[in-house]
């Protein structure tokens, strides 16, 4: 009997890693049980299917541009600001060390948590209360997003890769199908809220002594401590008897906890004198851009259209793609720089 030669490598192809996946907690998604995608393809040598979904967002246009995109505060100079793409990995690397800790497929969460915000408008949440009226039912970057890899950049994703996009967000129903789009849902709120309240610090908009004294005594400071604290509380609360239904949820104390600080960052932060005065004139400019191109949609670029869908829905699919800057700068020059200054940052990184 013959054996394999030693040497300093060896090969882990995909039948090695789908074989590795049965060992994986019996919630887990496993790639050879995907319900597929819309367009059968052969599966490659050395990935599962998941992992080949986490390669192509990461090789998507919609994700380079999260580079120049708002987290929080519009357009910021500081280099040390969140972006929706520093958002972005801080999420996968959250949801990725849920979901090891609870036995999940981290592959699958992994591709969900990058493409979880790919669809997101210009100037953040702001921006995308901009779209609404043009839209029945009102417009959310978590559809946009699935229409972006479905059809505006066509990826093929499996249907768990595009369900878990589809509803990351908690306010979407139905809820994602599997354990590992639970886990971003988590990650997702974890890295915002842990994060925000540091650029709202930075940015001098609180003071961490004003963060809750709940929050505080549960989670820790916010950062690299309060992120390692809620990882935990998830981790604990799947892990626990009393979780009978067998969903990723966290501890009750310290959810309690966190909806506390969320609250608390709603009225402070996001709903602040700051991020008020910002938000009609990013409702102006995209509501203008809108409007221009609904008049002369000769100006979509080719590449960015979706020829089959009507002139509105084309419009709104441009518009919601820009980063930041690239809407100022057709705001510019379409119309004055004067109310595209207004979006220009307001303070300055302390």
């Amino acid at each position: 009997m013959s054996s394999a030669p030693a040497g300093p490598f060896r090969l882990t192809d995909r039948a090695a890693r789908e074989h590795a996946e049965e060992q994986l907690a019996p919630s887990a998604a496993r790639a050879a049980a995907s319900r597929g995608r819309v367009r059968p393809e052969p599966e490659d040598a050395l990935r599962t299917a998941f992992e080949r979904d986490r390669d192509r967002i990461l090789h998507a246009k919609a994700f380079r541009r999260l580079k120049h995109k708002t987290q929080v505060f519009l357009n910021p100079d500081g280099d040390h600001f969140v972006t929706r793409l520093t958002h972005t990995l801080q999420v996968t690397q959250v949801a990725r060390s849920l979901a090891r800790g609870l036995g999940l497929n981290e592959s699958l969460a992994e591709a969900i948590a990058l493409g979880h915000d790919v669809g997101h408008s210009p100037f953040g949440h702001i921006g995308e209360e901009a779209f609404d009226p043009y839209v029945p039912g009102g417009w959310h970057h978590a559809a946009q997003g699935v229409r972006i890899v479905e059809v505006l950049e066509d990826l093929n994703l499996t249907w768990e890769v595009r369900d878990g996009i589809r509803a990351h967000s908690w306010k979407i129903d139905p809820p994602p199908a599997t354990r590992e789009a639970e886990c971003v849902r988590y990650a997702d709120r974890i890295g915002y809220l842990s994060h925000d309240a540091l650029d709202a610090a930075r940015a001098g908009v609180i003071r961490a002594a004003d963060l809750p004294a709940r929050a505080v005594a549960v989670f820790g400071q916010p950062g690299s401590q309060m992120v390692g604290a809620m990882i935990d509380a998830v981790v604990a609360g799947s892990l626990s008897a009393a979780n009978t239904a067998g969903a990723v949820v966290m501890a009750p104390d310290a959810l309690e906890a966190m909806h506390e600080l969320r609250d608390f960052m709603f009225a402070r932060v996001y709903a602040s004198d700051v991020a008020a005065g910002q938000k009609h004139v990013a409702v102006d400019v995209i509501r203008r851009l809108v409007d221009h191109h609904l008049a002369h949609p000769q100006l979509v670029p080719g590449s960015y259209r979706d020829t089959e869908a009507e002139v509105l829905t084309q419009v709104v699919d441009y518009v919601s793609g820009m980063t930041d800057r690239f809407a100022l700068a057709t705001h510019d020059r379409l119309f004055d720089a004067d109310a595209s200054a207004q979006m220009r940052p307001l303070l300055a990184e302390r």
